[in-house]
């Protein structure tokens, strides 16, 4: 299983994450994106030393999706500062199971980090230790048994999106975590990073990128 490399330049990489694969390494000791893409860089490059990449931003192991590495220092410091200020645009897919209110609704909560259960829980108020969380989502497509909702993500949160959703009893398919009755079979969720639009960190230049989501009989459904 390899990333998909959408755009590379001397500055950044910016690849298709599958579901499944680790963002960054954890105690688990699998491999990570980060160190698929520097063995994938030092072998096609033949490169004598070590490869730099910067880890701008990251994506839940079971979700999919459009992701930006840095290829310099500075490229990772001025990308870093984007995200902090968000100044970046980021819309996700999301297959959810059921229907919901066919309009643009924004969700805005109150998020508390459980480390030790790897989890987050939206209160409607703000709690000790919360951090406030916003989205807005928005009904793509209508299925027999689910529904397509595109999100436009305002703040960046550990699984805010899927906290969020949970709070209001939507849940997406395959995410026991957050209250999927059933898994999938490659144990991903039909979250999907869909597009993501930065600033160029040294052009300057607005670029938006768009990964296309996993193949599968869903997805593919969604997409066609």
């Amino acid at each position: 299983m390899q990333p998909q490399i959408l755009f590379e330049d001397n500055h950044l990489l910016v690849i298709n994450k599958p579901a499944g694969m680790l963002a960054q390494g954890d105690n688990t000791k699998d491999l990570s994106v980060l160190e698929i893409l520097k063995n994938t860089i030092k072998t096609r490059d033949k490169k004598p030393g070590k490869v730099y990449l910067g880890l701008v931003h990251r994506l839940d192991r079971p979700t999919s999706g459009v992701m930006v590495l840095a290829k310099t220092s500075k490229a990772l410091s001025r990308l870093n500062k984007q995200f902090i200020q968000k100044t970046t645009s980021k819309i996700y897919w999301a297959i959810i199971s059921g229907v919901v209110t066919n309009t643009p609704t924004k969700l805005s909560h109150f998020l508390v980090r459980n480390q030790s259960q790897n989890k987050s829980y939206a209160h409607r108020k703000k709690v000790p230790n919360s951090k406030f969380s916003e989205l807005i989502y928005y009904v793509k497509l209508e299925l027999e048994r689910y529904t397509l909702l595109e999100i436009e993500l305002l703040t960046g949160r550990h699984h805010q999106i899927r906290a969020q959703l949970c709070r209001e009893g939507i849940t997406i398919k395959g995410d026991l975590k957050y209250g999927a009755k059933r898994p999938n079979k490659d144990s991903s969720i039909h979250l999907h990073a869909r597009k993501l639009a930065i600033m160029h960190p040294t052009t300057k230049e607005l670029i938006s990128f768009t990964a296309p989501p996993p193949k599968d009989a869903l997805w593919n459904v969604v997409v066609d």
